[in-house]
């Protein structure tokens, strides 16, 4: 994806460069709840929780194919990533969540309505 700037060159606004790079950023989510109804939604493309205890999650956003959402977990504990209602994330079930370790990062890729890809960083 270009930088934004490269886009407004093309006489494209600030605005309109970023939600077309798709750079809409959130940098101090809180963590809730235990399970996939009580995570905290994540809503932007690049997230980063800065509160948790362990076991609390965040969920991501129910995208369109080829959809990209990043969460950091910044905090120094595990925290758990739910998929949307109904979809599964790599080869974990339906539902289910993984773990985002402390100080790491998942670049999270939806494939289909039932289907994200995630890489982890080390």
């Amino acid at each position: 994806m270009p930088l934004a700037k490269n886009v407004m060159r093309g006489g494209v606004s600030a605005g309109a460069a970023q939600a077309i790079n798709g750079n809409a950023a959130v940098v101090n989510y809180t963590a809730a709840g235990t399970t996939q109804a009580t995570a905290t939604a994540l809503t932007a493309d690049t997230n980063i929780v800065t509160t948790a205890t362990t076991g609390q999650g965040v969920i991501l956003y129910a995208g369109m194919p080829g959809d990209d959402q990043w969460v950091y977990n910044s905090t120094l504990v595990d925290i758990r990533v739910y998929p949307p209602l109904g979809a599964k994330v790599n080869q974990v079930a339906t539902n289910g969540s993984f773990v985002l370790a402390p100080v790491t990062g998942a670049h999270c890729k939806c494939i289909s309505s039932t289907q994200w890809i995630v890489n982890l960083s080390a």
